[in-house]
């Protein structure tokens, strides 16, 4: 292939269709966020992936699954966790069984606060992706998105 190549040119523009369509979404559920409840899309999207945790073997994440989930790197993370601890939002302790492992759970006022802002989050979501799909370029995606059956 060489860079005039078409197959590479349509590749290229793929990515940006889809760079385009993200970017949007997430500067819309940022600014809803933020707005109505003080949360970033990543503190939201934190306590979210955190909330799922359960009792028992498997249960509860490590540091490195969490920061997979919610595409950060694991300081970032960290940091991340830190900020919403200070806020009251979360708490950590060590794992009964290995004690280099560390916890994460969301507290009652986390809790309390992701469900308050689970409407705002999916309200933004949606109307980022009914603007996006009156663009010619963006509407396959968008329904791409619409279709996706993805495991929680």
């Amino acid at each position: 292939m060489t860079a005039t190549d078409p197959a590479l040119t349509a590749l290229a523009q793929g990515w940006c269709a889809l760079s385009l369509l993200h970017g949007k979404i997430e500067s819309r559920i940022e600014r809803s966020l933020q707005a109505g409840h003080g949360l970033s899309a990543r503190e939201y999207s934190l306590l979210d992936v955190l909330s799922r945790q359960h009792s028992g073997p498997g249960g509860h994440l490590q540091m490195k699954q969490v920061a997979d989930a919610v595409a950060l790197s694991q300081s970032a993370t960290t940091r991340l966790v830190t900020r919403l601890e200070d806020r009251g939002l979360l708490t950590r302790y060590l794992c009964d069984t290995d004690r280099r492992g560390i916890y994460t759970d969301v507290t009652e006022a986390g809790l309390t606060l992701l469900a308050e802002a689970r409407p705002t989050n999916d309200s933004a979501l949606r109307a980022a992706l009914d603007e996006a799909s009156d663009n010619p370029e963006l509407a396959p995606l968008v329904r791409a998105v619409e279709e996706l059956k993805v495991a929680v």
